[in-house]
Order: structure tokens, then C-alpha cells, then sequence
């Protein structure tokens, strides 16, 4: 995949802005979900946001976004999942919710070059962690 770059302060704060959505849940980083909780009602331990689209940061083309969204999903076959959408204005990017650790989302997105991930953990407020 491509090398990880640390966000520049525009992206970090399009992160910071941006509505994340899965299985009937929204959540911005900082705030607590709202909706229905799905399949992660009452689980414990970490979700975790994770795209394989649009590297560091940086557009790539729709084809080119779908195969590494592809490829993601091979990554969390066997593991609780539910597809999703990261989005702000009329900017969006596909991502899984995905029931593993932090640490090992962190691993899953620096493998597709992701500059950070979001995760709900025990019912607190959504993090948004840096990877760089």
C-alpha cells in the first residue's frame, strides 16, 4: 500500500469535522453515538472506524479506492463488521466498523497508509486517534 504521512492541520481538522455511520449509528469524534446501536449494543471492548480509501490523505481514484476497500475486507473477515461511511459536505469515504482492538486497527489502518482511525470504547465518546 502507500507510506503513512503525519495529517497536515486542513486534514486533521476535516477528521476532527467529519460524521461517521454504520450499521444505523452516527457519531462525530468527541460526542457520543446516536441512533440504534446494532450488532455492537452492549459489547464491550473497541469498534473501530477504519477506511482503506484515499491514503495519507490524498484523492485516488474511485476504482482505485474500491480495490483497497476490498482488500480491507478480506482483513476483517471472521470479525463483527458492518460497512459505513465517513463523510463531510459533499465529501464521503467508505469505511468498516469493525469489533477488534484499538491496537490492532491501528496496525490494519497503517497498513492502508490511513493517517487515523475512530473508536467507540465502552460506551464513551468516539476517540479520534492520530496514527503519525
Amino acid at each position: 500500500m502507500t507510506g503513512l504521512r503525519p495529517a497536515d492541520p486542513a486534514t486533521a481538522r476535516a477528521y476532527r469535522r467529519s460524521l461517521y455511520r454504520a450499521g444505523g449509528l452516527a457519531v462525530r469524534p468527541g460526542c457520543q453515538p446516536v441512533g440504534r446501536q446494532g450488532w455492537w449494543r452492549g459489547r464491550r471492548g473497541d469498534v473501530v472506524f477504519v477506511s482503506a480509501c484515499n491514503p495519507g490523505g490524498r484523492r485516488r481514484p474511485d476504482g482505485w479506492n474500491r480495490r483497497m476497500m476490498a482488500r480491507l475486507a478480506e482483513h476483517v473477515s471472521g470479525v463483527p463488521h458492518c460497512p459505513g461511511e465517513g463523510s463531510l459536505g459533499a465529501w464521503s469515504e467508505a469505511l468498516y466498523a469493525v469489533a477488534f482492538p484499538l491496537a490492532r486497527g491501528r496496525v490494519v489502518a497503517r497498513r492502508f497508509g490511513q493517517n487515523a482511525v475512530l473508536v467507540l470504547r465502552n460506551e464513551r465518546a468516539a476517540q479520534l486517534v492520530f496514527l503519525a
